[in-house]
This record gives structure tokens, C-alpha cells and sequence, in this order.
């Protein structure tokens, strides 16, 4: 319950804060507050309910669900209305001076954050900003002239590392005004140089151009070579988990290793559907993405593998559908084995675990108290083993949605509130793992890994500004939700009534 406690004080506090800031911006602002309070108002309700011992069912839950994001997407509809009113009705070639002037004293001089890469070798080059203008004179003023009072009206060019920062003011939508500079630039200097459209420190619109040479770069023969033995090492503590959970050990029985191919075919069929889902959506939108590193363990199998961007994402959306898509489709695998082995289990089955296993998840218990009953009220459940790969196979999934870094859940955070909030909640989730592997040290071994492999966020997108739409943001609050059911354990007050471990 400790866990749950801090959970909701870190999204009190998260709203809190959200708040104060909000203030100066009006009803604007208190309408984004808004609808940030909307979509984490079941979980606040769920969750501080299930502190006092008070559990939702399913049904409960996806109703708030649907209510919260039904008045979520109404709010965004109204905030876009005022938000287009305003860009409407502001002048477009009249205080130019005074907003230049306006720009120069306040915009704070800000470099777009470039992560290094999860299993590469060295990463792109991030400095702060020089002196030196290393961009020709001739392309820098090609580049300067590309903007234009209906578009970005630029008061200042600032070196900045290998390309330069152009501050200003937006003078029209981001994504249209980003496409249109785009092409303007593409049609002076051809394909020598990228456009990114991002937020400074005051959260105001800026220009960066970088040279092409700092795009992301292609997977090497190395890297290659580490993945494909990573992929091997994965397969063999597979078979292992699958032996321990058979009760033998693979190295002393290796002549057994036939009995754990059933495991390894379980927990394969999560990770391949995981990345298929990723390499589906990132084809759709012409992605390239690097092989995937799996990350083999001796508890579970596997904690799931790292995939990098080898090319540059057009905006957040795009991040948001290729990050979701593949805990989506693993998940769904693996939600389906675990209903099939429920439904399949009966006196008799290969496995029993003890009852108390099922107190180990919010959503597993649940499912496993609708199908299995009073079963779950016996010391020891027989069980299907479907039932036991289909968990590993939700943890597998749930791990990787934790809201940190480049992890699928931190891509997920990153897409749908940006890069300050992203890096927070990187914060939190190292911090609560690490008072989490006060009890499991998994938890710890997991938070290492993110620490050394993963905490970097992903590097902006050429349109950093445009969100993504209100049935994405609230799609990715539905799969955060749905992960942190999976981790979380009921408490053994709240499992004695649902009736489950006797």
C-alpha cells in the first residue's frame, strides 16, 4: 500500500503544480489543466479507493474511463475553439517591432535536448550553444530568408552546435508553418538540411536547422552482431525460466530441454507480436527502426528489448502510434493466453501455484477471480500453463510501459505532454523503483537498466509542437492504466474479500 500512497501523492502533486501554472494563461490554461485533471481522475478515484480497501471491478472502471474521456475530448474541442479565435483575431503585419523586441528580451536561448542512442556507438554531438556560425554564409542566408511575417517571423540567429537556432515568433499553426518552411528550405538547399520546430525553456515556438550529416545513424555491423547475441542469450534464459518454473535446473538437466520449449514459444510469441507491432506502424509512416536488443534475465525470460529510431520522426503523433502499437499487440497476445489458461485450467492441471499468486496483480487477480471462482479461495490453484505465460507475457509488456525514457511508455508520456513532463516522470518511476526494490530486487535490476540504457528521451520530433489528438491521449492513459494494473499487487485485506487466497 506504501507504493499506492506515493503514486497518489505524486499525482496530486503533478496536478498542483499543473495548476499554479496554469493560472497566468486564463481560461486556456485552466482548460489544458482541465482536461490533464479529466483523464487522471480514474485513476486518482481507483487507486485512492483501492488504498482504503475499496475495489472497483472492471466494469466500474471502464465506465469512468469512458465518461472521463468523453468530456476530455469536449474540452480539447473547446480549447481549440478559443485557441484558433485567438490566432484570428491577433494581427499578422502589424507590432512586428514590439514583438521582436518582446522575443529578444524573454524567449530564453534553448538547444533541442538530443538523446544518446540505447545500444549504439557514439551518439550524436548535443553542445550548448557556440559563438561560431559553422553553417556557410551562403546557406545561412538562404536559410534566413525562408521566413516570412505569415509564417515565423525570426528576430535573432543563434550558432548552435553544427546547425543554429533561429528565434522568433509562429505566426500561423505549427504543423502548417513547419511544412511550409520545410519545403522552403528543401527547395534552396535541397536535402543538406532539417527543420525542427520545438518549445524553448518558456515553452514559445523556435526554429533549429541542423545539418543532415546528424541524423540518426544506420545499425552497424557491431550492433547487428550484439543484437543477434543478445537474441541468443534470450532464447537460453528463456528455456531456463521455463525449467524453473518445471522445477529443474537446465544446466544440471540439460537433457530436459525439450519440456521447455512450450515457454520459449510463449514468451516469444509476446516479444516478436511486441516488435511486429512497431515495425507494422513504422513501415506505414516510413520509419526505418534498428533490430531490436533483447534483454535477456534468469526471472522472467526476458524484460522485453530496446528498439532505436533510424530516422526522424515528422511529429508526435507519429511517435505516439509506432511507441503504442507494439505493447498493444504483445499485450493483446498475451492477454489472450492468459484468458485461454484460465479457461482451460481445471483439477488436474499441470501447474499448481498457491493461491496467494493471484493477490501479485491487480488485473491477473481480477480476471483470475471471474473465471476460476471459489478456486482461488484453496491453498493451491491448478492452473493451465497458457495461465503462467500469459502473466510473464502482461509483465513483459507492463515493464516496458513504464513512463521513462525511450521505453515504449516513456515515448508514450513524451508524445502526449512533451519533453518537460516526459523527463519527469523518468524521475519518479527510477525513484519509485528503487523504494520498490527495497522489497523485490527486480525492481532494482530493471531501474539500472533504464538508468545506463534508457533514460534519455527521444529526440524531438521535426514538428515538436503539435500534439496529438484527444482519442491518442486518451488511448495512452487507457495503456498506462492497464500496465500499472498488471504491476500493482492487491493488498491481502482487499484479496480476502474478493475471496482470493482464502
Amino acid at each position: 500500500m506504501v507504493t499506492t500512497g506515493l503514486i497518489l501523492l505524486v499525482a496530486i502533486a503533478i496536478l498542483a503544480v499543473g495548476y499554479r501554472r496554469a493560472l497566468p494563461y486564463g481560461t486556456v490554461g485552466l482548460l489544458a489543466w482541465l482536461q490533464s485533471a479529466v483523464l487522471m481522475a480514474p485513476w486518482l478515484l481507483f487507486f485512492g479507493l483501492f488504498a482504503l480497501g475499496i475495489y472497483i471491478n472492471l466494469a466500474g472502471v471502464l465506465v469512468l474511463l469512458l465518461v472521463s474521456t468523453g468530456v476530455y475530448i469536449y474540452l480539447g474541442r473547446r480549447l481549440r475553439a478559443i485557441s484558433q479565435d485567438a490566432i484570428s483575431a491577433r494581427p499578422s503585419t502589424t507590432s512586428l517591432t514590439t514583438d521582436a523586441a518582446t522575443a529578444e528580451d524573454s524567449a530564453e536561448r534553448e538547444k533541442p535536448a538530443e538523446p544518446t542512442d540505447a545500444v549504439t556507438a557514439t551518439p550524436p554531438t548535443a553542445g550548448t550553444e557556440s559563438g561560431v556560425m559553422t553553417i556557410p554564409s551562403e546557406d545561412l542566408a538562404k536559410i534566413e530568408g525562408i521566413f516570412g511575417l505569415d509564417t515565423y517571423f525570426r528576430t535573432e540567429t543563434i550558432p548552435y552546435d553544427q546547425g543554429a537556432i533561429f528565434r522568433g515568433n509562429l505566426r500561423g499553426q505549427p504543423a502548417e508553418t513547419q511544412a511550409r518552411l520545410t519545403t522552403l528550405l528543401e527547395e534552396r538547399l535541397g536535402n543538406r538540411y532539417r527543420l525542427f520546430l520545438v518549445e524553448n525553456q518558456e515553452q514559445k515556438p523556435t526554429v533549429v536547422v541542423l545539418p543532415a550529416t546528424m541524423d540518426p545513424v544506420k545499425t552497424t555491423p557491431t550492433q547487428w552482431l550484439v543484437a543477434i547475441v543478445l537474441g541468443i542469450a534470450t532464447i537460453f534464459t528463456s528455456l531456463e525460466a521455463g525449467a524453473i518454473l518445471q522445477g529443474f535446473d537446465l544446466m544440471q538437466e540439460f537433457s530436459r530441454w525439450t519440456a521447455t520449449l512450450p515457454f520459449l514459444g510463449g514468451i516469444l510469441a509476446v516479444l516478436v507480436s511486441h516488435e511486429v507491432g512497431h515495425w507494422i506502424m513504422a513501415r506505414q509512416y516510413n520509419i526505418r527502426l534498428s533490430p531490436p536488443f533483447a534483454i535477456p534475465t534468469w526471472q522472467i525470460g526476458s524484460f522485453g528489448s530496446l528498439t532505436r529510431f533510424e530516422s526522424l520522426l515528422p511529429n508526435r503523433s507519429v511517435l505516439f502510434d509506432i511507441a503504442v502499437m507494439g505493447p498493444a499487440l504483445g499485450g493483446l497476445v498475451a492477454l489472450g493466453m492468459l484468458v485461454v489458461g484460465l479457461v482451460l485450467s481445471h483439477p488436474g492441471s499441470l501447474f499448481q501455484l498457491p493461491s496467494t499468486f493471484f493477490q501479485g496483480s491487480v488485473l491477473v487477480g481480477t480476471l483470475a477471480k471471474v473465471v476460476l471462482g471459489t478456486a482461488l479461495q484453496e491453498p493451491l490453484v491448478d492452473v493451465h500453463p497458457l495461465t503462467i505465460l500469459g502473466w510473464l507475457g502482461l509483465v513483459i509488456t507492463a515493464l516496458n510501459l513504464m513512463p521513462a525514457g525511450q521505453l515504449d511508455g516513456g515515448r508514450i508520456v513524451q508524445a502526449i505532454y512533451g519533453r518537460r513532463v516526459a523527463g519527469r516522470t523518468t524521475v519518479v518511476t527510477l525513484i519509485l523503483l528503487a523504494l520498490v526494490s527495497l522489497a523485490n530486487p527486480l525492481s532494482l535490476y530493471w531501474a539500472v537498466l533504464i538508468l545506463v540504457l534508457q533514460r534519455n528521451l527521444e529526440r524531438p520530433c521535426l514538428n515538436d509542437i503539435t500534439e496529438p489528438d484527444d482519442a491518442r491521449a486518451a488511448l495512452g492513459l487507457l495503456t498506462l492504466f492497464l500496465a500499472l494494473a498488471v504491476l500493482m499487487p492487491l493488498s491481502p485485506s482487499l484479496a480476502g474479500r474478493l475471496g482470493i487466497g482464502g
